[in-house]
């Protein structure tokens, strides 16, 4: 763990983190290695964050790890981030930590043996409960949604009235979780990227030029202190949201 100057509301952490892990790929080019070097790089900065955000109080963690689009990079890099999957879904993570382990995406497009091994990585950590780190694959936002107008449609016998945003929320794959409090982009780049779209709509949005495998400890605090500066209104005004707290 890497020390850090900066004193953190302890009773302020957020409930549930996002993180948009962006730049390995440059991150290995600017040091004239191939991508998957900086992908294997930030296999450690998933361990390391995922051991902070667990010490600090964080419930909820979740990584956006492979889109939909992804499908469309090259076939080698494709293949040694489906394997690079595989090897970094390793007990140790889950159990030194008491996180749990879930994935959300389609799934179904992933190579047999990572469905294999996210399977199991779910059922040996399904009692962990300090943490649930949630791993977007084969994710998107807008895939997220059409699958779950998909399901809404093959219910049948639906009135226009029963379609609320309670119930939609209930259709998506994220229903067993809170919506995220903070996003985190790293990288330098200040989109979004159909990343939990529908869940983000009051989330507070942090963007740094970090690379995602630089991003330690220290990066981590900074993003959260940022939150806790933050008055979270809801889209209420300023007096209402005073008027609520009293």
């Amino acid at each position: 763990m890497i020390e850090t100057d900066i004193k953190l509301d302890m009773n302020r952490i957020p409930e549930h983190v996002a993180i948009i892990m962006d730049g390995n790929g440059r991150w290995a080019t600017e040091r004239g290695k191939d991508r998957s070097y900086g992908h294997q790089a930030g296999v450690e900065t998933v361990k390391r964050i995922t051991s902070e955000c667990t010490r600090l109080g964080v419930k909820f963690l979740t990584l956006y790890t492979f889109s939909t689009e992804n499908w469309n990079r090259p076939a080698p890099e494709v293949a040694a981030l489906m394997g690079l999957i595989l090897t970094s879904l390793v007990d140790e993570l889950f159990m030194k930590n008491n996180v749990r382990f879930r994935a959300i995406g389609d799934l179904k497009r992933l190579p047999d043996d990572v469905q294999q091994k996210v399977r199991q990585m779910e059922e040996r950590t399904a009692q962990n409960d300090a943490m649930t780190m949630i791993v977007a694959l084969s994710y998107s936002s807008r895939w997220e949604i059409t699958e779950a107008v998909r399901q809404i449609v093959a219910t049948g016998g639906l009135r226009p009235e029963d379609i609320t945003e309670e119930f939609i929320s209930q259709h998506l794959t994220t229903s067993f979780m809170p919506d995220p409090d903070l996003l985190i982009r790293t990288g330098g780049e200040l989109r979004i990227s159909n990343y939990l779209l529908w869940q983000i709509a009051y989330s507070e949005l942090y963007f740094c030029d970090t690379y995602w495998p630089d991003f330690d400890e220290h990066e981590l605090h900074k993003a959260i202190a940022s939150f806790q500066k933050r008055q979270r209104r809801f889209g209420m005004t300023e007096a209402q949201v005073e008027g609520s707290e009293k």
